[in-house]
């Protein structure tokens, strides 16, 4: 039976909500965390002509990055603790048997040893279940260096990020890094070969225009506060027009790896989603201290003459403590939402991942408003005349996302209504459904067979004390009577 309407149609259940919801809580307080240690000040330590401590701005995009490396390590403590202990946890089978297996029960042949030990268990299934369960917990030696690829384009999305936004407004950085739905939904299609429907595409198209919303929101205020009008960055049209090629090809290695994580964690030999994050953070930290700093370095900049003094962060980071406590705070956060956006490329997918992201300027804005009115004006943002815009961006994110989910509970189906704009695609979700029907009752009839399986085996083995000579003699008296 042909699978493909279901290939890309993800039941989402009360799992995958509150896993979607905890990565929008952590990313949201991952970039207010990010946002406000640009706006810290502090000391490294030195003194003035006066004998006063030198305070200065602790502006290190590279550290943050650094940092976030170094928080995700912590994934695989929990990957070698769930491994010891063996707790359930996504992506994970400590029984030993793999997802095709699940369930089966082996009949007793006549290579099949029935030998017990003394607790009353077959000897060669122990041995067996022993040496599959070591094999469910070895990892290949060739994943831990082939998981340091995500790493890569972790780091070069970023830096590419990075550098367009030397040029651009941070408008312009919302709009163009939203767009890298576009590029994951394209290579789901076209590289990993996995069909998306009409609605999907639909799902996606109004994801897109949310964040060209959010980003034209933040155009206008940003315009209505320069008296003069001029380009907020001051960069030439050539200028301008690189900023946009290079923030569009960090949002096309971004989409890369959300689907190289999707990629990795569904093969035949798969990556736990821990594992995923603790190499991804391993490789990221020594390509940190390897590449990414010493560059920053040597370029020329504002930080004591580099574009990014690490010896400078570093002695701010021991003598400032408020830095100190902005840095565990932004370490746990960014670790737990590196965490729920992996287990959200796993439970669903990447364009799901993408989604998520696109969620994240409007969550930081809410939190923003609350911050400035209930909390510190310094941290947080204002209502202005164009905040109605953002949230009408808002609601079309939902919207899109609700089309995206289709058919599930809560999605909204393409059926010609008048906010459908006359797209009518019921024929899809029919589709949809009857192939889910089907796969329901393949699933029944496979739970059925496992059962009658293990009722033979319960019956033609009555009890491990018996001999299985005994078992025959009264196999055939029974037949005689």
């Amino acid at each position: 039976m042909s699978t493909d309407n279901l290939a890309n149609v993800h039941a989402c259940g009360l799992t995958e909500v509150v896993l979607f919801l905890l990565a929008i809580l952590f990313g949201t307080g991952c970039s207010i965390c990010s946002k406000t240690m640009m706006g810290l000040s502090g000391t490294n330590g030195t003194l003035d002509s006066d004998g006063e401590l030198i305070v200065e701005s602790f502006q290190k995009p590279l550290f943050q990055t650094f940092g976030m490396f170094v928080g995700m390590l912590f994934g695989l403590a929990m990957h070698w603790i769930v491994l010891a202990f063996r707790i359930p946890f996504p992506g994970y089978d400590h029984a030993g048997r793999s997802v095709g297996d699940e369930g089966d029960v082996e009949i007793p042949t006549e290579t099949t040893s029935l030998v017990t030990n003394k607790n009353g268990n077959d000897v060669a299934e122990a041995e067996g279940e022993e040496d599959a369960g070591a094999r469910s917990t070895k990892i290949p030696v060739w994943m831990y260096f082939f998981l340091a690829i995500p790493a890569v384009f972790d780091l070069a999305a970023t830096a590419l990020c990075m550098m367009g936004l030397q040029y651009l407004d941070v408008s312009i950085y919302q709009m163009l890094r939203g767009s890298g739905i576009i590029f994951v939904a394209l290579m789901k299609q076209h590289v990993m070969k996995e069909h998306l429907h009409k609605f999907h595409w639909v799902g996606v198209f109004w994801n897109v225009i949310s964040v060209v919303i959010v980003g034209a929101t933040a155009l206008l205020a940003s315009s209505s506060s320069d008296e003069d009008g001029d380009n907020p960055k001051g960069a030439t049209p050539s200028q301008t027009f690189l900023g946009v090629c290079l923030m569009m090809a960090g949002a096309f290695v971004q989409a890369v790896q959300f689907v190289f994580e999707e990629h990795v964690m569904k093969m035949d030999v798969p990556a736990p989603p821990l594992l995923l994050i603790g190499m991804e953070g391993f490789w990221g930290t020594v390509l940190g201290i390897v590449i990414m700093y010493p560059i920053g370095y040597f370029m020329p900049g504002d930080d004591h003459g580099s574009y990014e003094d690490p010896f400078n962060t570093w002695a701010m980071l021991v003598n400032s403590r408020n830095i100190q406590l902005a840095f565990v705070i932004y370490f746990f956060t960014i670790f737990f939402y590196n965490l729920f956006a992996v287990l959200v490329t796993f439970m669903l997918s990447s364009v799901w991942h993408a989604i998520l992201d696109n969620f994240r300027p409007i969550t930081v804005w809410a939190t923003d408003l609350f911050i400035f009115y209930h909390i510190n004006p310094f941290f947080g943002e204002a209502w202005t005349t164009y905040s109605y815009l953002q949230i009408g961006g808002m609601a079309v994110l939902l919207y899109g996302t609700a089309i995206y989910n289709a058919p599930n509970d809560g999605s909204l189906e393409l059926e010609g209504q008048w906010w459908a704009f006359g797209i009518d695609l019921r024929s899809e979700y029919e589709a949809i459904r009857r192939e889910r029907e089907a796969a329901e009752v393949d699933a029944e009839w496979e739970a059925k067979r496992q059962e009658f399986k293990v009722r033979n085996l319960s019956s033609f083995i009555e009890s491990p004390k018996i001999s299985m000579h005994t078992q025959a003699l009264r196999g055939i008296g029974a037949q005689h009577n």
